[in-house]
């Protein structure tokens, strides 16, 4: 199995890599989907449903990426569910890409001085309005950079999903390491590939992070 040239190396990695830019994204929009809801119970007056948002940020943020795979994947067939290497990746990314982006923006958010929120009571804006005309435009800006830099998380965490079989760019690489038994060269390129996809996220966090910085103090 070693005629595997350099070439077929290369090419196997990026058709993984799509699946690991595929899983991000889906991981993403999902936790997203997820987040905003919470974010409203978390704003809320409610004091139990508020609780029961801290338990479910503290319980994925507290427990490894790993483990949540492997209860996704696992511990739902035990209850009879048959789940694909996709479905469980997807299920337990975005409950992890949730809990943490619920803390961003509910940080975002918070951060934002209060005497917002009276003024706008005092203009007869409603708590909707307020929060959507007024409050969700500032946040998002505040909220921009630290978002694309967890994005680099979500990224790096979609390594993981290999492990319960799920072909992205690690698990390709062990099959194709297995296959050419030259593990530097292929785990090399497969660095490679992470680094391209991470490194300019975590410089446009970056670059975000100084432009919000720069506006803010002028």
């Amino acid at each position: 199995m070693t005629n595997f040239t350099d070439w077929d190396i290369v090419r196997n990695l990026l058709l993984a890599a799509r699946w690991t830019i595929m899983l991000s994204l889906i991981a993403f929009v999902c936790g997203t989907l997820v987040t905003l809801p919470l974010l409203l119970v978390r704003m809320g007056r409610w004091v139990w449903p508020k609780r029961l948002v801290t338990g479910y940020v503290a319980l994925f943020q507290g427990t490894p990426l790993l483990m949540q795979l492997f209860l996704a994947f696992f511990g739902l067939g035990l209850f009879g569910i048959d789940v694909s290497a996709w479905t469980a990746a997807t299920l337990a990314l975005t409950l992890f890409t949730s809990a943490y982006l619920l803390d961003i923006w509910y940080g975002s958010i918070r951060s934002l001085p209060k005497g917002q929120w009276e003024a706008s009571r005092c203009l007869g804006l409603s708590f909707g309005q307020t929060l959507w005309r007024v409050v969700t435009p500032q946040a998002v800006r505040i909220a921009i950079a630290p978002t694309v830099g967890f994005s680099v998380q979500v990224i790096k965490g979609t390594a993981l999903a290999s492990i319960i079989g799920f072909v992205e760019l690690t698990k390709a690489g062990t099959i194709l390491n297995n296959a050419t038994f030259a593990p530097f060269k292929v785990f090399g390129l497969v660095a490679l590939g992470y680094f391209l996809l991470c490194y300019p996220l975590s410089r446009y966090s970056r670059y975000l992070e100084k432009k919000f910085h720069a506006a803010h103090h002028h």
